[in-house]
């Protein structure tokens, strides 16, 4: 069998031309394979670029975000991914968790819990590691600025309170709300969520500041203090 590489665009057979199909009939006729398969440009000597992105999509069950998880060093393993096409599309999903996040209003006015779930799910959702963000709110419960405060492993994320109050105080902040992912998917605040939820409210009232929720957030749901009652 011929390389591709060497044949003009044109005498591709239909399912290898999805960068044709993507500029007579729109983007959004594509499907995930094919815009994958714009990404990477060639499949292999056996096997169209769309026929290889429809395999890695069904390792990672036709799921974008699950694919998302996947390393440089996991999509080489699929035989006609080399190191520069993994690097493609693992920039390219992160491109589009990004602009998912930026897709966001500035300053959002938080009103309710599957408010925060909305405006943080995007950075939090798909991480294979744990990370402990605070957004600051004003008077009219606007955000106008978050951090990532801790970052960890599998189950955990150091937290240094002392830092979430320098934060409060230098950003002139009326309230805060926490928000930390589970990678396992567990939509269950532990013993040490509890406790660091504790000590955050309590450092919180004594410089006048409210502590509104703290959502644990995973990949499609998450779990919220207050509307637990827990706070």
């Amino acid at each position: 069998m011929s390389n591709k590489k060497h044949l003009s665009i044109k005498s591709w057979s239909e399912e290898d031309r999805p960068r044709e199909k993507l500029l007579a009939k729109g983007k959004k006729t594509l499907t995930d394979a094919e815009l994958l398969a714009i990404l990477i440009s060639s499949g292999s000597r056996n096997e169209s670029a769309v026929s290889l992105c429809k395999r890695i999509l069904a390792k990672a069950e036709n799921n974008l975000n699950a694919l998302g998880r996947f390393s440089v060093n996991q999509l080489m393993n699929f035989k006609g991914i080399g190191q520069a096409k993994a690097i493609s599309i693992v920039a390219a999903l992160e491109l589009g968790r990004r602009q998912q996040h930026q897709d966001v209003p500035k300053h959002p006015k938080i009103t309710c819990s599957q408010d925060v779930f909305k405006y943080m799910q995007p950075l939090l959702g798909d991480l294979s590691h744990e990370e402990f963000w605070v957004m600051y709110l004003d008077n009219s419960n606007k955000i106008i600025y978050k951090k990532m405060i801790g970052s960890g492993g599998f189950t955990s994320a150091a937290v240094d309170v002392r830092l979430i109050f320098k934060e409060a105080l230098e950003k002139n902040t009326i309230s805060l709300i926490l928000a930390h992912n589970h990678p396992s998917g567990k939509l269950e605040a532990s013993r040490a969520d509890k406790h660091l939820t504790d000590q955050i409210k309590s450092g919180a009232q004594t410089l006048s500041l409210k502590v509104l929720d703290h959502l644990i957030i995973t990949e499609k749901a998450y779990f919220s203090f207050a509307d637990a009652n827990m706070l």
